[in-house]
C-alpha cells in the first residue's frame, strides 16, 4: 500500500481528534452530576416546591458556571459554556425533554394588518383559506390570495376597510392593485413570523435547558423548537404557546353590573330552556339572599332550581360590594356563561354607559374548581389604556406574604400612563384589571394615591415556577399572533433514561457478538478488522460530536446497521483474499490482489447505501434524521478503517513474518466448492415470490396497514400502570371518553399506548389539556388511588406510573410527512437506477436492481399488513417505518451491485464461457460473502430486537424481514431478471 505513513498519520490524528471531542461529553457529564448533588443537599424535600426549586438551583449553579474555567487539557482551559458546546448533543427519545413545530397564525396576523376588518368579502377569504389549507401545500397566505381572488368582485385588498387604513398608510394606499399590495403582505407577514422566532427565543434562552435548538421552516410560518432535557413539559408547552398580550383596564365593581345580570338572567328565561333535571337541591338561604342584596329584590322559592333562571343557576358565590368580582362559577360553565353573556338579547340590556363592557375569567387556583367572572371597562376600539408594550423589565419576586409575584418595570411613557390611571382609581375608590392573555390575574386597588415611577406587580395564584415563567415571557415580549402546536413529541426523562440504558445494552451485545464471529470465522486476520471496528466507533461518535450532530435511539441503530456495514467491507476483502490464496498465489500479493479486488464492490455497494441515507436525511425530520446522520457518516468511517486501517495492520503483522490464512478450522475451504445451478432455480423463485407478494397486496388491499398518527393525525399517549392490564378494558373505558380510540400494548403488559383523534382539528393548548384530563378520567379507575392529574403527567416521577411520552400529529403536518416519505422513497429508487446505469452501462442491470428492490418493499409491507393485528409490539407505519424501508433499499441494492459486480469481471475475464455458467459462477463465487454479511447483520438486528427499547422494535422488524428477503432477492430475483432481459435482448438481435 502506498502513502502508509500518511494514513497512519491521518489515522492517529483523526483518532486524538475523536477522542477529544468525545472529552467535552465526558467532561459536561460530570458538572451536570455535581450540579445536581449540589441542589438535593441545598434544597430538602420537606421544603414546599422542592422540585422546582432544585431545577432553579441547579440551572443557577451551571449559569455561575457559564464562564468559569472547569476544564483543563494542558494546552487550553475551557469554560463550562466552551464544554457544552462541544459535548455530544442527546436526542429527545435519550434524554427527554419535548419537540414541537409551532404554526404561528398568519390568519391572526392578517387580521392585526387589517385592523380586525368586519369586511364580508375579506373574512370569507381567511374562511376559505383555512379550507384550501386542508389538501395544499401552499403557505396560508398564498390560499387566502387565491381565495380572495375568487370572490372578491370589485372588492380590493387596497381598500380602505381592509389593508389600505391608518395603520399602513405608508406602504398601502387606496390605488394599489391587488398585485402590488401582496408583495407588501408577504414582507409583513415575514418580519411577524421573525418577530415570533425571536420572541420565541428569547423565552428559550431563560429557560433554562441546556442545548435548545429552533429553527424556522422555510416560509410556512412553521417554527421548530427543541429542549431536549425539559422535565416540566406543561410548563414548556405554556411558555411557548402564550402570546403574553399584557394588559391593563378599570373594572366595574360588582354592584355596578348587579342590576344586569339580574335583567340577563330574566332575558335568559325566554330563550334557553330550563335544566331538564327536576333535581330538588338543599336550600340555599345564605347565598341566594347575597344575590338579592346585590340586586336589591327577592326570590320567591328557594329550594326549586328553576325558579332561579338559566344565569343564576350557575353562580356558585355572588360577588361583593365594592370588589371587582361580579360572581364565581364553576370552571366546567366558562363557556355557556360568556355564551349567555355576550348573546345581542341580554347585551341589549346594558346601559348606553356600559355597552362596551368586557367579560373576562380570573386565574383558576389550583386544586380549586371555581372561577372569578369580571367586568372590564372597555372602549369602541377595544384598546387596553395600557399595554404590555411598555414593559421593560419584569423579575420574579415575593409578597410581604412570602407569595411569588412578578415585578414589573415600565418606560417613562408607561410611567405617565400608570400614573394616571392609579390616580384615578385611588379618587374613585376602584380597582385596575391586570390582563395577561385575556386571563384576569389579579385587579388591585390603590390605597396609597397614585403610584408614580411605573412600577408594578402582578400577584395570583402563582407557583414558583409560574412566577419565573411569566416574568421571562413579559421580559421577552407578546407574539404578535397566537402560536399553535401542530406537532408535539414529549418524551419523559425516566423513559429517555430507560432508551439509553437500553440502546447502549444492545450496542454492547451486539457489538461483542460480532466481534467474537469475526474471530471465529478469519481467525487472527478477524482480531485486525475487530481493532479497526472499534476504532471506526470512536470515530463515528467524535465525529458526531465534533459537528454537533444529534444522536438519537434511532440513531444507535443507525451506528449499529454501521457495524454490519464495516464487517460486510472487512468480508469482501477477506474473501476475495482467500480466492486470492486458493489460487495459489503469495501471501503478500494474495493481500494486495484481494484489497485490490474488493475495492470496486466495496464503493459500488457503500455509494448505493449512501444514497438512500442522504435522500432520508433530507426528506426525514427529528430522530429520523439522527438515523440518516449516523448512517452517513458510519458508512464513511466504515470504508476509511476497512481498507486503510485493516491494510496498515494486516502489513504490519505479515511485514514482521506473520502468517494469515484469513480462516480457521472449522471455516477453512467452506463454501469453496458450491456450485448451484441458480438460474435454473429461478422459475420457481417467481412463483413463490407472486404468491407472497399476492398474499400481501391482498391484506394491503383488505387488512390495510396500522399507519401511525404521523400519516393519519391524532394524538398518541404512552401511559405505565402499576400492574399489568388487559388492553381491552382500557379501550372500552377511553372509548367511553373520546368515542373512538386505539389501545395497544407495548412491551410490557403494563405499558399501552393510546391513540385518539379526538379533536384533532383543534390545536389550541387548551383542547390538548382538554384531551389529556379526559384521558386521566377515564383510567382513573386502572391508576393506583390516590394518584393526582399532575402526578399523572409527570410519568417520570417517583411512582414512574403516568403518562411516559405523547405524541401529537396535525392533519395538515401528516399530509406532509405522508407525501414527503414517498417522494423519498421514490427518489432512492430514481437515483439509484441511474447510479447502477452509469456504474454498469447496460439498463438490464439498474432493471434487475430497482425489481429486486420492488420485491423487497412489497414483501415488507405485505409481511406488515399480515401481522399487525396480533405482534405483542407496535407495527405502525410511520416516519421509523420510512426509515426502514429506505435502509431496506439500501441494504437490498448492497447485497445486488456486489453480485452484479463480480458479473461484470467475470464476462471481462470468461469471454469463451456461455452467459448462464457466468452468471452462475459468479453467484456462487460470492455465496460466502452474502451469507456471512447477512448473518453478522441479522445477529446484530436481533441482538437490538431483543435487547433494544420497545419504540424501535417495529423498526428493527422490518430490517430483519428486509435483511432476510433482501438477501433472497439479490441472488433469486435481480440477477434472474437481469439476465432473462439480456438474453431476450440478444435473441431479438438474433
Amino acid at each position: 500500500m502506498q502513502n502508509k505513513g500518511l494514513v497512519k498519520l491521518f489515522a492517529l490524528l483523526f483518532g486524538l481528534v475523536s477522542i477529544y471531542q468525545l472529552s467535552f461529553t465526558f467532561k459536561a457529564n460530570q458538572v451536570e452530576s455535581s450540579a445536581k448533588e449540589i441542589a438535593v443537599s441545598k434544597i430538602a424535600e420537606t421544603e414546599q416546591d422542592y422540585d422546582a426549586k432544585r431545577n432553579i438551583e441547579e440551572v443557577r449553579y451551571l449559569d455561575s458556571l457559564g464562564n468559569v474555567e472547569v476544564f483543563n487539557i494542558g494546552v487550553a482551559q475551557y469554560t463550562f459554556n466552551e464544554v457544552k458546546d462541544k459535548a455530544m448533543n442527546l436526542g429527545l427519545d435519550l434524554k427527554g425533554g419535548i419537540d414541537v413545530t409551532l404554526q404561528i397564525n398568519v390568519r391572526d396576523i392578517l387580521k392585526g394588518l387589517a385592523n380586525n376588518s368586519k369586511d364580508p368579502v375579506f373574512n370569507k377569504a381567511l374562511d376559505d383559506a383555512e379550507e384550501l389549507q386542508k389538501d395544499s401545500q401552499s403557505t396560508y397566505l398564498e390560499d387566502f390570495f387565491v381565495a380572495f381572488d375568487a370572490i372578491k368582485g370589485d372588492t380590493k385588498l387596497a381598500s380602505p376597510d381592509i389593508f389600505a387604513n391608518r395603520t399602513l398608510s405608508e406602504e398601502i394606499t387606496f390605488n394599489m392593485t391587488d398585485e402590488e399590495v401582496q408583495p407588501i403582505l408577504k414582507t409583513k407577514i415575514d418580519e411577524s413570523i421573525v418577530s415570533a422566532f425571536e420572541v420565541l427565543r428569547k423565552r428559550i434562552d431563560k429557560f433554562g435547558v441546556t442545548q435548545p435548538n429552533i429553527q424556522r421552516l422555510g416560509n410556512s410560518g412553521r417554527i421548530l423548537v427543541e429542549l431536549p432535557g425539559a422535565k416540566d413539559i406543561e410548563r414548556v408547552k405554556s411558555l411557548l404557546q402564550s402570546t403574553a398580550q399584557l394588559e391593563f383596564w378599570d373594572v366595574y365593581k360588582a354592584e355596578e353590573l348587579g342590576s344586569f345580570l339580574g335583567q340577563a338572567n330574566e332575558a335568559l328565561k325566554t330563550v334557553v330552556d330550563a335544566k331538564p333535571e327536576a333535581e330538588e337541591v338543599e336550600p340555599q338561604d345564605s347565598e341566594d339572599s347575597q344575590i338579592d342584596d346585590l340586586l336589591g329584590e327577592a326570590s320567591t322559592d328557594s329550594t326549586e332550581v328553576a325558579t332561579l333562571g338559566p344565569l343564576f343557576d350557575l353562580i356558585r358565590a355572588p360577588g361583593r360590594q365594592g370588589q371587582p368580582v361580579l360572581a364565581m362559577f364553576e370552571a366546567k360553565d366558562k363557556e355557556t356563561v360568556m355564551d349567555y353573556l355576550n348573546r345581542p338579547e341580554v347585551r341589549s340590556v346594558l346601559p348606553a354607559e356600559q355597552r362596551y363592557v368586557k367579560f373576562a375569567w380570573g386565574i383558576q387556583p389550583k386544586g380549586s374548581e371555581l372561577v372569578e367572572l369580571y367586568a372590564i371597562k372597555g372602549n369602541r376600539e377595544n384598546t387596553p389604556e395600557l399595554s404590555g408594550s411598555v414593559i421593560v423589565d419584569a423579575r420574579q419576586s415575593y409578597s410581604p406574604a412570602g407569595l411569588p409575584t412578578v415585578s414589573m418595570q415600565m418606560n417613562g411613557k408607561g410611567a405617565k400612563v400608570w400614573e394616571e390611571m392609579t390616580g384615578r382609581a385611588f379618587t374613585q375608590g376602584s380597582q385596575i384589571a391586570i390582563v395577561l392573555d385575556d386571563i384576569v390575574y389579579s385587579a388591585p386597588g390603590v390605597s396609597t394615591g397614585a403610584i408614580s415611577g411605573g412600577n408594578s406587580e402582578i400577584s395570583g395564584s402563582f407557583t414558583l415556577n409560574e412566577a419565573v415563567d411569566l416574568a421571562n415571557v413579559l421580559r421577552a415580549g407578546k407574539l404578535p399572533a397566537s402560536a399553535d402546536i401542530i406537532r408535539a413529541s414529549e418524551v419523559g426523562a425516566s423513559l429517555g433514561a430507560e432508551a439509553i440504558d437500553s440502546g447502549m445494552k444492545s450496542f454492547m451485545i451486539a457489538l461483542a457478538l460480532v466481534l467474537i464471529w469475526m474471530i471465529f470465522y478469519y481467525g487472527k486476520s478477524g482480531i485486525f478488522s475487530d481493532i479497526a471496528l472499534l476504532l471506526n466507533i470512536i470515530l463515528i461518535f467524535g465525529i458526531l460530536a465534533g459537528l454537533g450532530a444529534v444522536l438519537t435511539l434511532p440513531g444507535i441503530a443507525g451506528i449499529v446497521l454501521t457495524i454490519g456495514i464495516a464487517v460486510d467491507a472487512n468480508v469482501l476483502i477477506y474473501e476475495r483474499i482467500r480466492e486470492e490464496l486458493y489460487k495459489g498465489k503469495g501471501q503478500k500479493e494474495a493481500i494486495k490482489d484481494g484489497f485490490s479486488n474488493a475495492l470496486s464492490s466495496i464503493l459500488d455497494a457503500n455509494i448505493t447505501t449512501g444514497l438512500t441515507a442522504l435522500i432520508l436525511f433530507v426528506f426525514g425530520t427529528g430522530p429520523i434524521k439522527g438515523f440518516a446522520t449516523t448512517l452517513l457518516i458510519g458508512i464513511l468511517t466504515s470504508l476509511f478503517t476497512a481498507i486503510f486501517i485493516t491494510r496498515l495492520l494486516i502489513d504490519w503483522y505479515v511485514n514482521k513474518g506473520g502468517k494469515l490464512d484469513f480462516s480457521t478450522g472449522l471455516t477453512k475451504g467452506l463454501f469453496r466448492n458450491i456450485n448451484i445451478n441458480f438460474l435454473k432455480k429461478r422459475r420457481m423463485a417467481y412463483v413463490i415470490s407472486a404468491v407472497i407478494i399476492a398474499g400481501g397486496v391482498a391484506s394491503l388491499f383488505t387488512t390495510g396497514l396500522d399507519q401511525g398518527i404521523d400519516f393519519v393525525g391524532g394524538r398518541t399517549y404512552q401511559v405505565r400502570f402499576a400492574q399489568d392490564q388487559n388492553a381491552e378494558e382500557v379501550k372500552d373505558a377511553v372509548i367511553g371518553a373520546f368515542g373512538s380510540a386505539e389501545v395497544k400494548t407495548i412491551g410490557s403488559p403494563n405499558q399501552l399506548k393510546i391513540s385518539t383523534k379526538y379533536k384533532i382539528d383543534e390545536n389550541s393548548a387548551e383542547a390538548d389539556e382538554e384531551v389529556q384530563t379526559m384521558l386521566f378520567e377515564s383510567l382513573k379507575q386502572f391508576l393506583p388511588d390516590g394518584i393526582t392529574y399532575d402526578e399523572f403527567v409527570d410519568g417520570s416521577g417517583d411512582r414512574k406510573i403516568g403518562k411516559m411520552d405523547s405524541f401529537k400529529v396535525s392533519p395538515t403536518i401528516a399530509d406532509d410527512i405522508k407525501k414527503s416519505s414517498v417522494w423519498a422513497i421514490l427518489g432512492s429508487l430514481i437515483v439509484v437506477f441511474l447510479y447502477i446505469l452509469l456504474r454498469f452501462k447496460k439498463w438490464q442491470f439498474s432493471l434487475g436492481a430497482v425489481a429486486a428492490v420492488f420485491h423487497d418493499v412489497l414483501i415488507v409491507l405485505g409481511v406488515f399488513s399480515i401481522t399487525w393485528r396480533f405482534m405483542p409490539f407496535s407495527m405502525e407505519i410511520d416516519q421509523a417505518f420510512i426509515a426502514a424501508i429506505l435502509t431496506v433499499i439500501g441494504y437490498s441494492l448492497n447485497d445486488t451491485v456486489v453480485v452484479f459486480d463480480r458479473i461484470r469481471e467475470y464476462l471481462n475475464e470468461h469471454t469463451s464461457w456461455e452467459f448462464d455458467k457466468t452468471v452462475n459462477s459468479a453467484l456462487n463465487s460470492t455465496l460466502s460473502r452474502t451469507l456471512n454479511t447477512s448473518l453478522t447483520t441479522l445477529v446484530v438486528l436481533l441482538a437490538m430486537f431483543a435487547f433494544g427499547a420497545d419504540s424501535l422494535r417495529g423498526l428493527l422488524f422490518a430490517l430483519i424481514v428486509g435483511v432476510l428477503v433482501g438477501t433472497y432477492s439479490s441472488v433469486f430475483i435481480a440477477t434472474p431478471v437481469m439476465h432473462d432481459t439480456l438474453k431476450r435482448m440478444d435473441k431479438k438481435k438474433k
